[in-house]
């Protein structure tokens, strides 16, 4: 028995510590490595760093590297080497492409192609998972264990967390209540909660949904700027209007409503994406320039809270093929796909096209 936190436990620690700009030290095998995320460093902490010796590198993705014209010699990463004369400025010019076409030329970037950069994946993973910008500052040491200690930083060997950094985190009922709605007076919503701390997604379930037979289900990404200020630059207020009125005609259906914005980014995120648009990026092209792929969203969540209610047929409401793939590969039979078409604006035309011409929707 010990009151020692898991493995899990840490890692919701060392999302947490990068958000505060705070390090995180990782651990693999012989090497170790002081994290800290790009978006959240101060100049302080990189002076700190700067004193500590060794060759500071800013690790960010391919999809960046790509944009910034620097070489990914990792394949799904680049390890690119920050000069000792630049600063702060730099660093975070570097990771956020918000001035990028003010200033284009960055470089040039020289990146790392000897060693290993399996602690450099696990710090732009850790940052993803945190929803900050994907690029971390990483400094190898000599001994990771002893300077988290004296310092009082989080410890993450990656022999413990690999495994956990990539699995979707189990989902548990908390509470459930009763609640009538417009779409149905016969509402009840349902609050799950993953393991690792992480945000809690909820099931609105219309009436008493037939479990012997296919239920009609949506999976609906949360989204405040249209399902809550009615954005016109998306569809996704309207669908989940539309999808929770067809439920309530047909007098069953379950809606699960994910907190994965932006497609799986986050707010913040979603609003530098939106920052790019408006220079003339299209919705995958301001992502990639971000440092992430078209879509991160992990559709796993919502087949694990379905099979929790009970649930193993559905029909699927949607116009992504990726929804239902994600749900045959995790357990859930789609018997049908129900094409969800509302909320087309002179707005978000180009938006939906888009989705159409490079997400593969069948709009």
């Amino acid at each position: 028995m010990t009151l020692r936190p898991s493995i899990v436990e840490q890692l919701a620690r060392a999302r947490a510590d990068l958000r505060l700009g705070v390090p995180v030290v990782l651990t693999s095998e012989d090497r170790a490595a002081v994290v800290v995320a790009a978006e959240t460093l101060d100049a302080a902490r990189l002076a700190q760093l700067r004193v500590m010796g060794g060759e500071l590198a800013l690790a960010i993705t391919a999809r960046r590297a790509e944009t910034l014209k620097a070489r990914a010699y990792d394949g799904d990463l680049a390890r690119i080497v920050v000069p000792p004369d630049v600063g702060l400025h730099w660093l975070q010019a570097v990771a956020d492409p918000a001035d990028d076409l003010a200033t284009p030329m960055k470089g040039p970037l020289r990146a790392q192609r000897d060693g290993a950069a399996d602690l450099h994946r696990a710090a732009l993973t850790l940052a993803k998972s945190a929803q900050l910008l994907p690029a971390a500052v990483v400094l190898p040491v000599e001994d990771g264990p002893a300077l988290a200690s004296e310092n009082g930083l989080t410890l993450i060997p990656l022999a413990l967390a690999e495994t956990e950094l990539f699995r979707a985190s189990p989902l548990h009922p908390v509470a459930s209540a009763r609640l009538p709605m417009q779409a149905a007076s016969a509402g009840r919503v349902h609050i799950f909660r993953p393991e690792d701390g992480g945000e809690e997604h909820y099931a609105i379930e219309i009436g008493k949904p037939d479990r012997s037979k296919p239920v009609l289900v949506r999976l609906h990404s949360a989204c405040f700027t249209g399902d809550v200020l009615g954005s016109l630059k998306c569809d996704c207020g309207p669908q989940l209007r539309a999808a929770l009125a067809q439920m309530g005609q047909e007098g069953a259906g379950i809606l699960l409503y994910l907190n994965q914005e932006g497609r799986g980014i986050g707010l913040a995120n979603k609003m530098r994406a939106y920052s790019l648009q408006d220079q003339g990026f299209d919705t995958v092209e301001a992502n990639h320039r971000l440092g992430f792929e078209d879509d991160e969203r992990d559709f796993r969540l919502g087949a694990g809270i379905l099979r929790e209610m009970g649930v193993s047929r559905i029909r699927l409401m949607t116009n992504n093929p990726r929804k239902v793939r994600m749900m045959e590969a995790n357990g859930v039979a789609v018997t049908e796909r129900v094409p969800l078409k509302v909320g087309l604006t002179p707005e978000n035309a180009a938006y939906l096209a888009t989705k159409a011409a490079k997400s593969g929707h069948l709009l």
